[in-house]
């Protein structure tokens, strides 16, 4: 019987705004078309840690930027659930709730397996896991007005509660946890999702391990 190969796991990090999230959607579009199933997207969001314990006052209190608001050991799990081809079910956090949500999404093993968050590369346990580490670095600025423009279109936040929270949490623990995480990153990617001959570069490289 023929074994079956150990996916390919690629890690992208980075800031919030940084274009990470729009690498990680190129790559995945990109296969997508061509190999249907045999690429999967998975963000770090999804597994912040369940909060029903708490008030929503208290939820509402968290510092959602650092590592202690994840649940890094269930992450670890279920991908090394996918890695030894067994289906998962996903969390879905409910930002309105500031909780995980009683739902999960059924997720099935694939050939390719991209990883993306905040703090993806944080975690040894989850960095030993993966075949290609990317870190994407984008200028301070750049990602606080990425970060203004989303927040105040798309989630209906105030300019000032933006500001607030990028002061108080954002940009510390940017400073503190993630930005340190670029020393373990086999990749650093300047200017996100920009960065088209990167992201060709990277494509090619996934062909390659494919093939």
């Amino acid at each position: 019987m023929e074994t079956q190969k150990k996916p390919i796991i690629i890690g992208i990090a980075g800031g919030s705004g940084s274009g990470k999230t729009t690498i990680a959607m190129e790559i995945y579009n990109r296969f997508k078309r061509k190999h249907n199933d045999r690429i999967l997207k998975i963000t770090q969001d999804s597994y912040y840690k369940c909060n029903d314990n708490l008030s929503m006052t208290e939820r509402s209190k968290i510092n959602y930027d650092h590592p202690d608001a994840f649940d890094m050991k269930l992450l670890a799990h279920q991908l090394n659930s996918l890695i030894n081809h067994h289906a998962i079910e996903m969390p879905i956090y409910d930002f309105t709730q500031h909780t995980r949500s009683k739902e999960t999404t059924h997720v099935e093993p694939a050939d390719i397996i991209l990883l993306e968050g905040i703090l993806t590369l944080f975690d040894k346990q989850l960095r030993n896991l993966m075949d290609i580490k990317i870190y994407v670095d984008t200028d301070d600025d750049i990602r606080f007005i990425r970060r203004l423009k989303r927040d105040t279109q798309e989630r209906g936040r105030s300019v000032d509660s933006v500001i607030s929270q990028y002061l108080a949490t954002v940009k510390p623990m940017y400073h503190q946890f993630i930005e340190p995480t670029k020393r373990y990153a086999d990749i650093i990617i300047p200017e996100g999702g920009e960065n088209n001959v990167a992201i060709d570069m990277l494509t090619t490289k996934i062909n390659a391990v494919l093939s």
